[in-house]
């Protein structure tokens, strides 16, 4: 239990000797690991892209052309012009929360990471109201006490549903990997927690925050 205890810590990796010494968080580093790895696919699968798609080509688009209609679906025709945010987040939130099968821990399991992803999302929610309605409506409508509520609530409820079950998948893979479990359930229980369940996570997140975008932008 004292070990497991230990996991749940925010680690720190390094610290940086100026200013009387920076930590530098696990979460960090690893957010770095998954960033470069995004750098380094994104330039493999798009190198020499061919006008009729083969092999991993047509992986890549019709994951892409899926997430096109996903967003726009909610946020309609004029919601095209917020893709590249939202999609950048759900891609980095599914690596983030999968990167446990490569033996690293997932950065969303630190409450401070996934808290900055909620704040992120309410502000770009909070910047679309502002560029479709104008920044004087924008104002106007913390009239209403329930809009200055879902400032906090909102950012909030992101942030510790994506923590918490990152959080309790990573307890529950830390005990099996103890040995509390069968022969055989570490791959069953990984396959669930750090594939489904992970993947899951990024989709609910990512469909929130695009909910609340689309709420943003309607019109009255």
């Amino acid at each position: 239990m004292d070990n497991l205890m230990e996991e749940l810590e925010a680690k720190t990796a390094f610290t940086i000797p100026v200013f009387g010494g920076i930590p530098i968080a696990e979460s960090c580093v690893v957010t770095w690991i998954i960033m470069g790895a995004i750098v380094l696919l994104s330039i493999i699968l798009t190198h020499k892209l061919k006008k009729v798609p083969t092999g991993s080509q047509c992986i890549l688009e019709g994951v892409m052309d899926w997430l096109d209609n996903f967003f726009t679906g909610i946020l309609g025709p004029k919601g095209k012009k917020y893709l590249p945010f939202l999609e950048t987040l759900i891609i980095y939130i599914a690596f983030a929360n999968t990167v446990g099968l490569f033996g690293f821990v997932p950065p969303t399991k630190d409450v401070n990471v996934t808290a900055a992803l909620a704040g992120i999302a309410i502000i770009f929610v909070q910047l679309s109201f502002i560029i479709e309605k104008g920044p004087l409506k924008w104002l106007k409508s913390f009239l209403n006490p329930i809009n200055l509520l879902d400032l906090v609530t909102r950012p909030l409820s992101l942030c510790m549903r994506l923590f918490g079950n990152v959080l309790g998948a990573f307890v529950v893979m830390e005990l099996v990997k103890k040995g509390i479990a069968a022969i055989g359930v570490p791959v069953i229980a990984s396959a669930y927690f750090d594939i489904f369940d992970g993947l899951l996570q990024a989709y609910v997140f990512v469909f929130l925050t695009s909910l609340y975008m689309a709420e943003a932008m309607e019109e009255e």
